[in-house]
């Protein structure tokens, strides 16, 4: 038996699953009764907290599934110490929020919020507008979509390096990768830092006021990550004393950003709504994946994107694991 975790909407075409599976699906406040007897677990609403707490629930729960590629709202001590196997929806979000990323290192560098301004006001104003070509970026998050994002900013033409748990040389994609634990002394070299970090017990915070006081005042700095990759108010503090040029930010430590945040209207600042990677068509793409790795689960084959619950995430050679 499978239980789906929903939020407002439920998956679409499950008709694959439903047709080989007995399928409930259920909300946050039915996940407890739904849990139980279930083989497996499909968080189709992948900000929802509410599987910690329904957790007693499960007692013959052999596989949880999470449609995001973060798993932080289900990485919970007893999931972690179980026999559970926890998968998640890798490769579905690279390309998109790439592409997010350089949007908005464009936005910044034409002055494209500037533009829309004085458009708005009917006022013609010419300036001059920065180069991206030769721009040093961070990266900091050497996983897919950290891949994805130095691919893409490469072939725009600007310089990238990573920041991850191993420092190395040689790497594919980002050529010079940094050893995250020493991310202050390095900061100050980069024009654009880009923080898509798994949200881990090392990652939580990283951001506050040392990194930001380390950056160039000219920096930008951009979150696609997790929102508590960044201490929010130091953030702010930051931005108010010039330490750093600008931020575009589409996740928050609180969701959604409360209509009393200064972030909503300060000079300098993108302010999206966690949405980066929710390209048309997102939803069935989710499900697919999940299908896919269903079918593996019920014939016994070794499932994708195992994630490895001590890391918080699907290690670079991904292990396999059988339903």
């Amino acid at each position: 038996m499978l239980t789906v975790l929903c939020g407002a909407d439920s998956p679409p075409d499950m008709a694959a699953v439903e047709s080989a599976a007995v399928v409930r699906y259920t909300d946050a406040r039915g996940l407890a009764d739904a849990l139980r007897g279930a083989d497996a677990l499909f968080v189709y609403d992948f900000l929802s907290t509410a599987v910690p707490g329904a957790w007693p629930a499960a007692d013959r729960l052999q596989w949880l599934h999470i449609a995001g590629a973060g798993v932080d709202p289900v990485l919970f001590p007893e999931l972690q110490e179980s026999d559970v196997v926890l998968t998640n929806s890798r490769g579905v979000f690279d390309d998109a929020i790439a592409e997010y990323v350089l949007g908005v290192v464009l936005a910044f560098a034409k002055d494209f919020a500037r533009s829309l301004d004085l458009q708005r006001a009917t006022t013609w104003r010419h300036r001059e507008s920065e180069r991206i070509a030769g721009r040093q970026v961070l990266v900091v998050g050497t996983g897919p979509i950290g891949r994805a994002i130095a691919r893409l900013l490469r072939a725009a033409g600007m310089q990238v390096s990573g920041s991850g748990r191993r420092a190395r040389t040689g790497d594919p994609d980002f050529g010079v990768v940094r050893d995250s634990g020493e991310l202050p002394q390095y900061l100050g070299e980069f024009d654009y830092v880009v923080a898509v970090a798994p949200l881990t017990a090392q990652t939580k915070g990283m951001f506050g006021a040392e990194a930001f006081a380390a950056m160039k005042p000219s920096a930008r700095f951009v979150n696609v990550g997790r929102g508590e990759l960044v201490v929010t108010a130091e953030l702010v503090a930051a931005l108010r004393a010039g330490e750093i040029a600008g931020a575009a930010l589409d996740v928050f430590e609180t969701e959604p950003l409360p209509p009393d945040s200064p972030l909503w209207t300060m000079p300098g600042v993108l302010v999206s709504p966690h949405m980066s990677g929710d390209f048309t068509g997102w939803r069935r793409t989710l499900v697919e994946v999940f299908t896919a790795n269903f079918r593996r689960w019920c014939a016994g084959e070794p499932l994708h994107n195992v994630v490895d619950k001590r890391l918080g995430y699907v290690p670079s050679e991904p292990q396999g694991a059988a339903g």
